[in-house]
């Protein structure tokens, strides 16, 4: 990822909680309140000035994000070259819309999709950027639910080519597979025994599913370390006869089985692990593998808790649990 500084972030949340201290209207009383548009201003981004009035953090925090681009030219293309000013400003911009409800937020993204139609060029880059924003495996802003709502939108858009059409297209697909509430595809999966069993039929109160291949450095590293984390263990020990309070279930979803069987005894003992035959998940697209390992925490009725999830998310859960 591009080193984008992150100071401006706390500036702009000192705006959100700092109000005037000469204003003396109460909070909620400015935000029906008709404010003077501020003019654009060229080769630059300038933050929209909040007004004094507005003195609840909620109603601050809504205007800042839906006057953010107010000042910026979107109509100079030029600024797609100045990752310094543009890309800068878009990551304020994002790290504010966690301010917003779900729907607004989406609202806000299709906005500034909307003002960005002002140059071709411009549009283009900002699509890039909510692609390496939302969707790139390794931004620390990766966020599926704001992405949905740019891909429903890019997916049609006149201003792409037909390749990137159809790519954004697949994408959205993809991303409306298995998302968190939903129930998670079925398949079914295989053993080295040649015993074959479905996700649906595992009976457990939670099931960590891992996409992962033998010989992946980063698999092995979250491997070891789901391994060894206290939380996951003190899970794993409530399983009984009776109950089974967490199943960690590896799919290796390619199709060189005898690496995958050598790999086998490096694993761990108390998981369970199996591979997909004929590479139904792959050819059938019923999960979203966009980089190895992928992780899903499953509820016992086989709903998404957490999709393409973190190590630190799943230990943070079951931490919370414990």
């Amino acid at each position: 990822m591009r080193n984008i500084r992150l100071f401006a972030v706390g500036m702009v949340i000192a705006m959100i909680f700092t109000s005037s201290c000469s204003s003396s209207k109460k909070s909620g009383s400015g935000s029906h309140e008709l404010y003077e548009p501020e003019s654009v201003v060229p080769d630059t981004f300038v933050f929209p000035q909040v007004p004094a009035s507005l003195t609840d953090p909620d109603e601050r925090a809504q205007y800042l994000i839906h006057h953010f681009w107010d000042r910026f030219d979107f109509a100079d293309s030029t600024l797609t070259k100045k990752p310094d000013i543009t890309e800068q400003a878009f990551v304020d911009y994002i790290h504010l819309l966690r301010f917003l409800p779900k729907e607004e937020s989406a609202e806000s993204l299709r906005h500034t999709l909307k003002r960005a139609e002002a140059d071709r060029s411009m549009y283009r880059y900002f699509v890039s950027l909510m692609e390496k924003y939302f969707y790139d495996p390794n931004s620390p802003f990766r966020n599926e639910e704001y992405y949905i709502p740019v891909l429903q939108e890019v997916a049609g858009s006149s201003l792409l080519e037909e390749a990137d059409r159809s790519r954004y297209q697949f994408q959205l697909e993809m991303a409306l597979q298995n998302r968190v509430g939903m129930k998670a595809n079925n398949f079914s999966f295989r053993f080295a025994s040649g015993e074959t069993r479905t996700l649906h039929a595992i009976n457990s109160q939670y099931l960590l599913l891992i996409f992962s291949n033998p010989g992946c450095p980063t698999c092995e590293a979250v491997t070891r370390q789901l391994n060894s984390s206290s939380a996951l263990n003190k899970a794993l020990a409530m399983n009984s006869p009776t109950r089974t309070m967490l199943t960690i279930l590896t799919i290796y979803p390619d199709n060189d089985l005898e690496v995958w069987r050598e790999h086998l005894p490096h694993m761990p003992k108390k998981w369970l692990h199996a591979y997909d035959p004929g590479m139904v998940i792959t050819r059938e697209r019923l999960y979203d593998i966009k980089a190895i390992p992928t992780i899903y925490l499953l509820d016992s009725d086989k709903k998404v808790l957490l999709k393409d999830s973190s190590i630190e998310a799943v230990e943070s859960f079951f931490s919370i649990m414990n």
